[in-house]
């Protein structure tokens, strides 16, 4: 890239880099394992502290000398802090008070006059996965303080900065309270969904039968050295091939299992299968009806097999299972430590109420539709086109405006950036620190690692979005 384009910005702006309008610096962590370092009084932050918010404390503190002992050092009070490493690339904090920081951590103090602390922090977050997607490397991708100080940032006037950040935070305010109510509801439906069964299922005057009465519980054939190779090798589930959605069938093993082996533990169509261990306790019990999905399938001791005998719809009883595992009685059913197991005897012993098939048939068909359209409302809430995804949209919609000068009025008696601008380079100047380039209406200096400044015409989409949403 050969530098900043010549976008059209609004009267008064100026195109920057992030080098020019704040200094930059990053922390360090002093040598591990040495006591005299860690514990003190000095809060350290690490990416995993960084959560959008003003910070004012941090998860590990170092001491006076563990800063002197390493490249670790003192981040103002009013810096803006961003993470540089990994899963956190993009993340951000804004501190109440002096602290310091590990080398993941890049911090920048704006220049008084030229750039509002919260203006630099909203144009950071607005530029979140453009940055992510310059991280370098392999599994821990990170970005550099050389590719943020190059990084493009236009410069409104302070003033109009004020006007922007008072703008951006009443919209987001909004978006944060619908996002809130938005989860909430989520939440609630989560919730209706066990209750809904229950009622269904739990029928005043209804038979209440011992789980082996109704149907076979067999625990499944335990994985043992000799039989990962064979002549008779078989697929056969595990507790990763079921999910709360139905089985997952994208990764299933083989072992070998001889005729007589096969007999007791293959599957077929109407059988239950449900973890029977897991080191999530709400994951215990989960449960997905086979059906012949593939031949001469078996299955491990890490399920349990419910194969519904004539009195019982199969349907009926994975519902009934479906709604001990998701309201929580198999997870206070099971035990253990570290992992939680329900085991075949606790669950061939479990209560069912069982009215007559007939009967279930019919629970059965009022509850496919009730859980129907429970689903579809969950899908409203999160999914592709759900009011999560628009509220997210409408976010990074609402920073394109700000950042294109289009979310408030311009005031022709606000000083022009470039004018203050040229001061501070001027002042650095005379101070003998030498900026690479003076910043201007707009710049011409960017490293190839910098992504150019956004067209009119990509902002355009967003800006719609937003006008769509909001009466701005």
């Amino acid at each position: 890239m050969s530098g900043l384009s010549d976008v059209g910005l609004p009267a008064g702006w100026a195109w920057a880099t992030l080098g020019d309008v704040a200094n930059w610096g990053s922390g360090g962590t002093p040598k591990s394992g040495v006591a005299a370092f860690y514990g003190g009084d000095i809060p350290w932050v690490v990416s995993g502290d960084l959560n959008d918010e003003p910070i004012h404390s941090a998860t590990s503190t170092i001491t006076a000398e563990g800063l002197k002992s390493s490249s670790a050092k003192w981040v103002p009070e009013g810096s803006v802090l961003i993470a540089m490493y990994g899963a956190t690339i993009g993340k951000l904090a804004i501190t109440g008070r002096p602290l310091t920081t590990n080398q993941a951590v890049a911090f920048a103090t704006p220049r008084q006059g030229l750039i509002d602390k919260r203006f630099l922090f909203w144009y950071l977050r607005s530029q979140r996965d453009a940055l992510r997607k310059t991280g370098k490397g392999g599994a821990q991708p990170n970005i550099s303080q050389a590719i943020l100080k190059a990084w493009p940032i236009p410069v409104p006037p302070l003033a109009e900065q004020h006007r922007v950040i008072e703008a951006i935070e009443d919209h987001f305010s909004r978006l944060d309270a619908a996002s809130g109510l938005i989860a909430s509801c989520a939440e609630r439906a989560k919730a209706l969904l066990p209750r809904v069964m229950q009622r269904e299922l739990r029928q005043p005057r209804v038979p209440v039968l011992r789980l082996d009465e109704v149907a076979e519980v067999r625990l499944g054939r335990q994985r043992s050295p000799k039989n990962h190779a064979g002549d008779q090798m078989r697929p056969y589930l595990r507790a990763a091939n079921v999910g709360w959605q139905g089985l997952r069938l994208d990764d299933v093993n083989e072992m070998n299992f001889t005729d007589k082996e096969a007999e007791i533990y293959r599957l077929r169509a109407g059988d239950i299968v449900l973890s029977e261990a897991s080191g999530s306790p709400g994951e215990v019990g989960k449960p997905a009806i086979w059906n012949d999905e593939i031949e001469d399938c078996c299955f491990q001791n890490t399920l349990i097999r419910v194969r519904p005998r004539e009195t019982a719809v199969p349907e009926f009883l994975l519902y009934f299972l479906r709604s001990e595992a998701l309201s929580g009685s198999f997870r206070k059913g099971a035990r253990g430590v570290g992992i939680h197991h329900l085991g075949a005897a606790k669950l061939a012993a479990w209560e069912v109420p069982l009215p007559s098939r007939q009967e279930q048939a019919r629970i059965v068909e009022r509850l496919e539709e009730k859980v129907s359209r429970l689903s579809e409302a969950r899908a409203l809430l999160h999914g592709p086109n759900s009011t999560s995804t628009r509220a997210k949209t409408l976010g990074a919609a609402l920073l394109a405006r700000a950042f294109a000068g289009d979310l408030v009025p311009q005031d022709p008696s606000d000083e022009p950036a470039f004018v203050r601008l040229d001061r501070i380079r001027t002042e650095r100047e005379d101070k003998g620190d030498k900026p690479k380039r003076a910043a201007r209406r707009p710049r011409e200096a960017a490293t190839a690692d910098a992504p150019p400044p956004p067209s009119e015409s990509s902002n355009h989409a967003l800006t719609n979005a937003v006008q769509q949403e909001l009466p701005l």
